[in-house]
């Protein structure tokens, strides 16, 4: 096992984490709407599905968060419709600004040295430039509720990549912060992209529509190999080092129940049509080589009415992997992404997909979501028809966050609890140097200071 770094001092953040009894500055019970009455998109409050985004006023953009997921992000952005620019860039770290300005360069479309800004308020130097439109926000999660309240703050569109915090004082910053947006009329998009993909749309129109009958379960699950890791290299202080190594540390992405199982989870909010009153789970570490985070959850969250959802994801070589939902009713069950079956197994409804060069079905969507999502938001921005995404996702990685939070604890966590919690991650002063901090593998069932 790689040997942790012995200048970060020990300090615990699972005090954080156990800490459920401090009030929120915004009330609890943000459920997402129902729409089981509803028949229409419209009325559903589904995005459109874009051929590309219409032609309009020149659009520019400005990337906070120049890594891979970044800058792709970015060319995501331009690939979305007519006159779209990347013209500006911001990031801790000069290699990353350097690597994200070649890729462009390489396209053809050079990015201005001196509207790339580097350090942890690069992100103010960039969204006060006049020229920048839309703002997008692909740091680590931890960064998120920050980076947001100040693009509002400077009447920037956005796109937020999701989660949305890592915490609930980020999340309730979030929630106050896409309030500011909707009153003055800023549009924003989040990177749930399966809320943007035609198939899952269609199947979900289906089910809000009575295919399934009266929905009575559902299970998510986001299984794979470990992802990437950093191991600290010579001259790293501590900062630079969990920066650099973030995808490993919770107080930087939420563990990874959040950074990529919040997608499975989100999903099933949606076809649900609200968020979960409790939870209660498990979860463990044996595998990992660096960070703090687990290898494993399994939670059980209750809905209410008798409808509670399993929710698997684990990050661990060699084993069955997979990810999807299910969501089962009185009448049908479905994968939420393109089949509906009756409840003996016959198929009920399956979506189309285009045909290939072939002529054979293409199993997938023409344009991919991940396009679709910045489509959306250019179509809003240019034609007027508002979108923000910010709330909703922030109530699917708060769901996340209650799930963690009963693994770490072992404990029964509500909905009420973890939504006015001041669990607030992380040190106090964000900066290079040494981190004051212990971070200590949470012990569900041991005594923790409340």
């Amino acid at each position: 096992m790689t040997k942790q770094s012995k200048n970060i001092n020990r300090r615990r953040f699972l005090e954080a984490t156990t800490a459920l009894a401090g009030i929120g500055a915004i009330g609890a019970g943000a459920f997402l709407s129902s729409c089981k009455n509803s028949k229409g998109a419209d009325a559903l409050g589904l995005p459109p599905i874009l051929k590309a985004a219409p032609a309009g006023k020149k659009l520019r953009a400005g990337l906070v968060g120049a890594g891979n997921r970044g800058t792709g992000a970015a060319i995501n952005f331009i690939s979305a419709g007519p006159d779209l620019e990347i013209v500006a860039l911001a990031d801790v770290f000069q290699d990353k600004i350097d690597a994200c300005r070649k890729r462009f360069a390489d396209y053809k479309r050079p990015i201005p040295e001196e509207n790339c800004f580097v350090g942890f308020d690069a992100y103010k130097k960039l969204m006060a430039l006049e020229e920048v439109d839309v703002v997008l926000l692909a740091t680590p999660p931890q960064f998120r509720p920050e980076h947001f309240k100040e693009a509002v703050k400077q009447q920037k569109h956005a796109f937020l990549e999701k989660p949305m915090a890592v915490d609930p004082v980020g999340i309730r910053s979030v929630i106050a912060t896409a309030k500011k947006a909707q009153a003055i009329g800023l549009n924003v998009v989040t990177g749930t992209q399966r809320r943007h993909q035609e198939d899952y749309i269609e199947t979900y129109k289906q089910v809000a529509n009575g295919a399934i009958g009266k929905i009575t379960s559902a299970k998510a699950y986001w299984n794979q190999n470990h992802v990437w890791f950093r191991t600290r290299e010579e001259g790293w202080d501590d900062m630079t080092y969990m920066v650099r190594n973030w995808n490993n540390f919770c107080w930087l992405c939420g563990d990874h129940i959040l950074d990529t199982h919040v997608h499975n989870i989100d999903v099933v909010n949606w076809f649900v049509g609200r968020t979960p009153e409790s939870a209660i789970g498990y979860g463990g570490r044996a595998r990992r080589l660096t960070g703090d985070q687990y290898d494993f959850f399994s939670i059980d969250f209750d809905y209410g009415n008798g409808v509670s959802s399993h929710s698997m994801s684990r990050q661990i070589d060699n084993c069955a992997n997979g990810t999807g939902e299910m969501v089962v009713g009185t009448e049908g069950y479905t994968n939420c992404q393109n089949t509906i079956w009756n409840l003996d197994g016959s198929v009920k409804w399956k979506f189309e997909y285009p045909l290939g060069d072939d002529g054979q079905p293409m199993n997938k969507v023409k344009i991919p979501p991940y396009v679709q999502e910045h489509m959306h938001l250019v179509h809003a921005i240019r034609t007027g028809e508002y979108v923000n995404e910010a709330e909703q996702t922030a109530n699917s990685t708060l769901t996340a966050i209650m799930g963690r939070t009963a693994a770490y604890t072992g404990q029964k966590v509500t909905w009420d609890e973890i939504f006015k919690s001041d669990m607030d991650l992380g040190p106090k002063e964000i900066k290079f140097g040494p981190v004051e901090m212990e971070f200590p593998v949470p012990v569900p069932g041991t005594p923790h200071k409340a």
